[in-house]
C-alpha cells in the first residue's frame, strides 16, 4: 500500500528528519498550520508509520575510540529457517548497528561497531561459535567516514506526493 502524502507532509518530514527536537508550536508555524492540525496530521505519519520514533545521534566517536566494521555474511544452507534463525541472532546482537540481507553472492552484509579490532574479533568468533548457519564472513574495517546520514533527500520526498 503506498501512503499518500500532500505538501504540508513533505514539508514537516522535511524539517523533522533535521530537527527532532523542535517544539510542536514551531512545527506549525513553518508549515503555515496552527498547532491543532499540525499535531494531528503528526500523529497521523505516526500511526502509519511514516515516522518510526525520535532520538538523538551520538557522536561515539567524540566518547570513545571505536572500530566500525562492514561484515558480509554467507550461511551454510538457504532454508527459510536458517535465514530466521541468523536474523533472530542479529536482533539480539549490541554490536550489530544494522543488519541487510541481500540479494547475490553474499546473504547478509552487517554494520557492527566495536571498542577495537580484537573486539571485533571476540564477536565474530562468538557468531562462529553459536549454531546461526554462519558459513564464511568477511570483514571490511572503516578507516574513514565519508558521509553518514540517514536524512531521505527533499527530492525523494517530493516523489511521494498524492
Amino acid at each position: 500500500m503506498r501512503i499518500r502524502l500532500d505538501d504540508r507532509d513533505i514539508q514537516m518530514l522535511s524539517i523533522l528528519q533535521r530537527e527532532g527536537r523542535i517544539t510542536k508550536t514551531e512545527l506549525a508555524r513553518r508549515v503555515n498550520l496552527s498547532p491543532t492540525p499540525c499535531w494531528e496530521r503528526l500523529q497521523h505519519l505516526e500511526k502509519l508509520g511514516v515516522i518510526e520514533g525520535y532520538g538523538a545521534r551520538i557522536a561515539w566517536s567524540a566518547l570513545s575510540r571505536q572500530t566500525i566494521v562492514f561484515m558480509e555474511a554467507e550461511l551454510n544452507s538457504h532454508q527459510a529457517a536458517d535465514f530466521d534463525r541468523f536474523e533472530r541472532a542479529m536482533q539480539e546482537q549490541p554490536e550489530v548497528l544494522e543488519c541487510y540481507a541481500l540479494g547475490g553472492g553474499i546473504d547478509y552484509m552487517l554494520k557492527v561497531i566495536a571498542p577495537s579490532v580484537d573486539d571485533y574479533q571476540r564477536f565474530v568468533d562468538r557468531m562462529l561459535n553459536a549454531d546461526i548457519g554462519l558459513r564464511r564472513y568477511y570483514t571490511y574495517i572503516v578507516t574513514k567516514r565519508v558521509k553518514d546520514t540517514e536524512f531521505v533527500p527533499d527530492s525523494l520526498l517530493e516523489t511521494l506526493k498524492s
